[in-house]
């Protein structure tokens, strides 16, 4: 069987696509099937480049049994090549992700974290950073759900596809 690869993208790599990462990868753990998926996480700016996640991040995400170890990455042009899919929490990280993409077929890799949702209806994962408490915990609830819907996705899907 061929390894899904994912990536998964916010602005800066500290909050919501290291969290994405690291709950996808419980989710696939859970049933049996990590060896099935290559994941990674990356960061549209490089401001952050070489951080771990956000304190908050990873103390709300520990709570929950996660752990938060990736340093933040930026994006590169590499990544389209490299990953079946590339995902975006937001539609900014989309238009920022498409900009990036040099080929039709790239730009088709890229998809939308949200669209993953089964019990929210959010059409987006927003961004915690000047948030609180519930911000965070929101993201992860959100996460927690897409991840799911994502496998799922996964499972109907080759590499070429898209929802």
């Amino acid at each position: 069987m061929k390894t899904k690869k994912i990536l998964f993208v916010c602005l800066g790599n500290i909050c919501r696509s290291v969290a994405a990462e690291e709950v996808f990868r419980h989710t696939v753990a859970k049933v049996g099937r990590a060896d099935e998926f290559e994941l990674d996480s990356a960061g549209l700016i490089d401001y952050h480049q070489g951080e771990l996640a956000d304190p908050r991040m990873r103390s709300h995400a520990a709570r929950r049994g996660y752990r938060l170890t990736h340093r933040s990455r930026p994006v590169m042009a590499a990544d389209f090549a490299r990953f079946d899919w590339v995902i975006g929490m937001d539609a900014a990280n989309l238009r920022g992700l498409r900009a990036l993409a040099r080929t039709e077929a790239e730009e088709k890799k890229i998809l939308l974290m949200a669209d993953f949702l089964t019990e929210h209806t959010d059409n987006h994962v927003p961004d915690p950073y000047y948030g609180g408490a519930e911000d965070f915990e929101h993201v992860l609830d959100l996460l927690e759900d897409a991840s799911r819907g994502l496998l799922t996705f996964c499972d109907k899907q080759t590499h070429s596809s898209h929802p």
